[in-house]
């Protein structure tokens, strides 16, 4: 089993994944936008959608989305306790029935057959988390799709200006004073990051010129028996398309959601927020900016893709 598999189970499946997970949006405001840009893509695109499969779906945001607008949705998932998060969650919202729940990785869907579903969606990045595989994972993603296929994957022309911005993060907490760990370490070590930091032109050369995020550090950790962050692939606009059109995917639509977000300060983004109508009209010109191929590549943390199969192009593993 590769690392990244290895590393990526072992992240995913820590007891309290399930819970922080499922309070994103009401912790982060990139993830409020994000969600929001990919949310409004799907339901744009459900027309003639029985059959979901959603792969690395979490805690369930989107499965139990689909499920209430009718769909039967496969919640495919590396994680037991998001698993066990988005079945409660489900049964809250009265559409445990519409969804099957299985365990399992990416890099593996032999389970499936061809054109099995007629939507495949993969939000969030875990296409990402593949790496080296992460080519044949999107292959085997469009081979199981019978209509469409919907691709929220890292971006790397995203992900470069966090190597300038150690506080990145900071800009996007709906509350400073949440109790979510992640946000206590971050406030609490604000200044301490801003003072330790220098700019490295050769770290972002290399991401720039390789795509990966992580690498040696996270497979040392994993052996010391941690838990450390996905090693990651950052993927280029043009080089996701290309990915797809090579597999049979036609009419594709790339966006990049959070590409407007990221350019207002975090007091100007909590006010919005706490206004309904304003964060309502900011949404909407969210994504009409975010939809424009133009910024594609510089959404918050994903580049999103949407495609049409061609059933008689075979796919290419």
């Amino acid at each position: 089993m590769d690392y990244s598999r290895k590393i990526a189970e072992r992240q995913w499946n820590l007891p309290d994944k399930g819970e922080l997970e499922s309070r994103r949006e009401a912790t982060y405001i990139d993830d409020i936008i994000q969600k929001g840009h990919l949310q409004r893509k799907l339901l744009e695109n459900l027309d003639g959608i029985k059959t979901v499969f959603d792969g690395g779906a979490g805690c369930g945001r989107f499965s139990i989305l689909l499920a209430k607008q009718g769909c039967r949705v496969t919640h495919f998932d590396i994680s037991q306790p998001m698993i066990d998060k988005a079945k409660e969650l489900a049964e809250k919202e009265n559409v445990l029935d519409q969804i099957t729940f299985v365990r399992g990785a990416l890099e593996d869907l032999r389970a499936y057959a061809d054109r099995s579903f007629d939507l495949v969606i993969s939000f969030d990045a875990p296409v990402s988390y593949t790496w080296p595989n992460q080519e044949k994972v999107i292959a085997e993603l469009v081979r199981i799709a019978r209509k469409r296929i919907m691709l929220s994957v890292s971006s790397r022309l995203g992900s470069l200006p966090y190597l300038a911005n150690p506080i990145q993060k900071n800009q996007f907490f709906l509350d400073e004073q949440a109790d979510d760990p992640f946000v206590r370490w971050c406030v609490e070590n604000r200044e301490k990051m801003i003072e330790g930091f220098r700019f490295d032109k050769a770290h972002a050369e290399q991401l720039w010129t390789d795509g990966l995020m992580g690498g040696e550090a996270e497979i040392a950790e994993y052996e010391r028996g941690g838990a450390p962050w996905c090693i990651t692939y950052t993927f280029l606009p043009d080089e996701l398309e290309r990915i797809l059109a090579v597999n049979g995917v036609k009419n594709i639509r790339l966006s990049g959601p959070g590409a407007y977000g990221r350019t207002i300060p975090r007091e100007i983004l909590v006010k919005i927020m706490n206004d309904p109508q304003q964060r309502q009209d900011f949404l909407d010109f969210c994504y009409r900016f975010d939809s424009n191929p133009y910024v594609c590549g510089m959404g918050k943390d994903n580049l999103m893709a949407v495609g049409d199969i061609i059933s008689e192009v075979p796919y290419h593993a």
